[in-house]
């Protein structure tokens, strides 16, 4: 036995399962070989965006209370618009999650009567309550902001007739959101971000379009940034932390979307002026940095996962084939048994807290029991191996992340072999 079959045995993967994964690694070669092209030109955009704006360990020094002149946390910013070719940025780690930055930038930008359109279907679950759809106290629609909505057509594909229908001169903010959240839709593709941007500008110039890019960034060469979008929006413990982000959020965008959202953080007439880093600065420049190499790392354990599924009946979305717009990989596992065996694989691949089970509970923010499993450094990171989804037909489970891939080789390979112990599938003869 090779050593490293041999190590593959010592953390519980047997000879038929590691054999299986080898065969479905050699097939993916040339794909491998793509994201790391895509990989090496978001690492000089970067590079070139922290050079440009000079930064240097000057920038790293932490800061307390206010945080006026934050010399350092003003360079984040702007290396972060230069990235995304915008006018402006908000980086902060006083924006606590992506949901949260999401929140920042619907109410900012949104004023009593105003009309905010979704034509991408529902959104992602904790936003429910945000918006109002779900009651909740301080939603937008206690505040007077109405809702509507144009499901996606039965192909996954935008209604336009419908979106054109529904794009009237109330409507102040339309959101799309790039990932499939908790939805077995396809994820949109940044050219398809930009057609739809195009489609609504051209018949409301002055509606602004906002994308929760959230589990999308550097997946390609450009951002819906590049394509027409007044916010681009996201979460620092997902692609663009790194992983080494401990907290925080971002909105790039216009000067004034972003000046809004900024007054909406702190308070009316501070705006960007306060905010202290917190010593945080380090992690946040340096995990920007990483990102390009890591969100590679999740997208070849994310295809990787879909060409272990696919073949053994599993519907899987994005399938094993066609191209990837975001890190996540929904594999339909038919049953809450088959959702629990994988995701006990997972956290049984992760560095930290590989030895907890993880069991279905009623998570704050959805309306049905959710399953996670998140081994991570930081709480909740999903650009970590990280596996989650709601108890609910089609018991789908949503897999992530990894900081390398092989690391999330092992998480995809543990999954299947807990289902293979409870004779929930059975593995081709190769």
């Amino acid at each position: 036995m090779k050593d490293i079959e041999r190590i593959y045995r010592d953390l519980g993967i047997s000879a038929e399962v590691y054999a299986y994964g080898e065969a479905a690694v050699a097939r993916l070669c040339d794909r491998f070989a793509a994201i790391d092209e895509v990989a090496e030109y978001n690492q000089q955009k970067v590079l070139s965006a922290m050079q440009k704006n000079r930064v240097s360990a000057t920038h790293f020094a932490a800061t307390t209370g206010y945080g006026y002149n934050d010399a350092g946390r003003d360079a984040l910013e702007a290396v972060y618009a230069d990235t995304f070719h915008t006018e402006a940025a908000l980086v902060r780690p006083q924006i606590t999650c992506g949901t949260h930055a999401l929140t920042v930038a619907l109410s900012a930008n949104l004023l009593p009567g105003d009309v905010l359109l979704s034509p991408v279907g529902a959104p992602y679950d904790t936003l429910e309550e945000v918006i109002g759809i779900r009651p909740s106290p301080c939603s937008l629609s206690e505040y007077g902001v109405s809702y509507r909505q144009v499901d996606l057509l039965p192909d996954g594909s935008i209604d336009y007739e419908g979106v054109a229908a529904a794009l009237t001169k109330e409507v102040a903010l339309v959101t799309i959101q790039r990932s499939k959240g908790y939805a077995t839709r396809p994820t949109l593709s940044v050219a398809e971000i930009g057609k739809l941007i195009a489609f609504i500008k051209e018949r409301h110039p002055t509606c602004k379009v906002m994308v929760d890019n959230c589990y999308g960034e550097f997946v390609d060469v450009i951002e819906p940034s590049d394509v027409g979008a007044d916010m681009t929006v996201g979460s620092l413990i997902k692609n663009p932390g790194g992983g080494l982000a401990p907290i925080g959020g971002y909105i790039v965008g216009t000067r004034e979307c972003v000046e809004r959202c900024a007054y909406r953080l702190s308070a009316p007439g501070l705006g960007q002026e306060v905010g202290a880093n917190l010593g945080l600065l380090t992690s946040l420049f340096q995990g920007f940095f990483l990102a390009p190499t890591v969100v590679a790392a999740a997208l070849k354990g994310a295809i990787f996962a879909a060409n272990l599924y696919e073949p053994l009946g599993f519907p899987v979305i994005p399938n094993a084939t066609e191209p990837r717009h975001d890190i996540i990989q929904a594999v339909s596992l038919g049953s809450a048994e088959g959702m629990i065996a994988f995701c006990e694989g997972i956290q049984g691949a992760a560095p930290v807290d590989s030895y907890v089970t993880p069991i279905p509970w009623a998570m704050p923010g959805y309306d049905s029991e959710v399953i996670m499993a998140a081994g991570a450094f930081i709480q909740g990171s999903s650009i970590e191996l990280s596996a989650d989804g709601p108890i609910r037909p089609p018991y789908a489970v949503y897999f992530q992340g990894g900081l390398t891939f092989y690391n999330a080789k092992l998480g995809v390979l543990l999954s299947l072999q807990k289902l293979c112990d409870r004779g929930l599938v059975t593995l081709p003869k190769l």
